[in-house]
């Protein structure tokens, strides 16, 4: 990465990081801004406003032709931004080299308060399968310059694909220790697969604290999502590779199941407030105008091609799912095994059995959140014993049964599981039927750690102890970092890469376990 240099100059005595300015000819100066011709914006202007790109720049949603360009405006990030409430035009510029010298797109969006001064520019017209530079320009000042990519053709073969993806990376827990190893990776893109934010409180133990409150209203979702944004190395990992990211459920709260959430609250009380964490979800990542919540509703599922080698479904698991069954998040209870019952909504289902049928793509990959495979943690006590996380796919088991027995009884192959949310890792094959070790494989899933999210230290080695129970999986640890996984059409490599600390963001990191998987053949092979 380039140096940055600092983006912060002089500003106008009429405005503090921490309010509007009041007098007249501020108000003038703010008025004239907002009837500015995108000319002058660009230009000279009576500098109304600190150079406002606090939370950094970050691209995503790659097609072969097309990306999306991400930045905030937001001179006081932690403080509802610090921006006027008026429109601001943003300039935006795509280059085939670094310097910025050889410019092939250029356009401007308005950044406007309703929306936090977050700019989402679809950049289309790009050539297929090649690496781009960008950067954003407002009031005469320069973003940092930011790396993306374009995916193949939908109908092309690249020989391989390379990407990480992660998970959970709570700030009060530790440093992104992860994301600064990841940047030196040779990666294509970075697969996001939920809790990007927690929704908790200050803790003034942590290593770092959150800025205030559990957040329940916009402005405060706003805060606590440029709280994250405000780290070197979240920014260095956004700046570098595009994102494709979908959301779990710290987003907005702790284990919610469609519109209940685990404190009981009424459900109109529960949906305005998963309203505003959507809304200020979208403001904050280079997602597309597809995702613009409507309320509580943000359509947060699709699928992307990289040529003819993957096909991803990224899936939501949260917002439309059945209500966790039972009186406890713990147990095995006769309802959860209701056939009504969905852990993605009938639509999305429905969505994802035609993804998967129809895609001509080598792998089918599900980017999705909670753990797929059964995972008994009765077995520790009773070896008859039953006793299942209903946070997890194991409260929707029907669900899970449709699309695996689709993928079996369609013949589908090549069908790999990414997943987070537990900061563990495991490795998994997914059976046909969980209750007879001798069923077939159908498919694969990779349950990576988390970036820094804790596991109770004393429940760590029972979690141990269920995996060696449960024999369709075959590998556990208990460390932070990501997954770095390599593609080609002969095979998919997974590798688990696992910090030192997360208390030193200078620790080193290393590859704990490798995984490989044969085309056409189901389940990984520890290499």
């Amino acid at each position: 990465m380039r140096e940055r240099k600092s983006w912060i100059r002089v500003v106008d005595d009429g405005l503090t990081r921490r309010g509007f300015v009041t007098g007249a000819a501020a108000l003038a100066a703010l008025a004239a801004l907002s009837r500015a011709p995108v000319a002058r914006a660009m230009g000279v202007l009576p500098a109304p406003f600190p150079p406002p790109f606090a939370l950094g720049i970050a691209s995503g949603e790659p097609t072969s032709q097309s990306v999306v360009l991400w930045t905030r405006l937001a001179p006081d990030p932690l403080n509802g931004g610090g921006m006027p409430p008026v429109a601001v035009p943003v300039k935006w510029e795509v280059a085939v080299d670094e310097a910025m010298q050889k410019v092939v797109r250029t356009g401007v969006v308005n950044a406007v308060p309703e929306s936090a001064h977050t700019v989402h520019a679809r950049v289309s017209g790009l050539a297929p399968d090649r690496w781009y530079w960008y950067r954003f320009i407002v009031g005469g000042e320069a973003s940092p310059v930011g790396r993306t990519r374009t995916f193949p053709l939908p109908n092309a073969s690249p020989a391989r694909m390379r990407f990480a993806f992660a998970s959970c990376q709570s700030w009060d827990a530790g440093f992104y220790t992860a994301y600064r190893h990841m940047a030196d990776e040779d990666l294509d893109f970075v697969v996001h697969v939920g809790d990007y934010i927690y929704e908790g409180g200050v803790d003034p133990n942590a290593p770092r604290s959150h800025d205030g409150p559990e957040p329940k209203d916009l402005p405060a979702y706003r805060n606590r999502h440029a709280l994250y944004k405000t780290d070197p190395y979240l920014q260095a990992i956004h700046a570098k590779f595009p994102f494709i990211p979908t959301f779990d459920d710290h987003e907005v709260e702790n284990n919610y199941a469609g519109d209940r959430d685990e404190n009981g609250s009424p459900p109109d009380v529960f949906l305005a407030r998963r309203a505003a964490a959507y809304r200020a979800y979208w403001e904050h990542m280079p997602i597309g105008s597809y995702a613009v919540p409507v309320g509580p509703d943000m359509r947060l599922y699709r699928s992307l091609r990289f040529g003819r080698l993957a096909e991803f479904a990224v899936l939501d698991t949260r917002q439309y799912r059945s209500p966790t069954p039972c009186d406890s998040e713990l147990s095995d209870c006769p309802a959860r095994f209701d056939p009504s019952r969905t852990m993605t909504g009938p639509k999305q289902e429905q969505w994802l059995l035609r993804t998967l049928e129809l895609s001509p793509a080598t792998w089918r990959v599900l980017a999705q959140q909670v753990i797929m495979a059964q995972f008994n943690l009765g077995l520790i006590v009773d070896p008859e014993g039953t006793l299942f996380n209903l946070d997890q796919w194991d409260g929707y088991p029907a669900a899970r049964n449709r699309i695996l027995g689709h993928v079996l009884s369609r013949g589908i192959s090549n069908v790999v599981v990414l997943t987070g949310d537990f900061h563990l890792s495991f490795v998994a094959d997914l059976k046909a039927d969980f209750g007879d070790p001798a069923s077939a494989t159908v498919a694969t899933e990779f349950v990576g750690t988390s970036i820094t999210s804790g596991f109770p230290a004393n429940l760590t080695n029972l979690a141990r102890a269920a995996t060696a129970l449960n024999t369709h999986f075959k590998f556990f640890d208990a460390g932070k970092g990501y997954v770095r996984c390599e593609v080609d059409r002969m095979g998919w490599r997974s590798d688990y890469r696992i910090v030192d600390s997360i208390l030193d963001v200078n620790a080193g990191i290393r590859t704990l376990a490798s995984f490989h998987v044969e085309e056409s053949v189901p389940g990984a092979v520890r290499i």
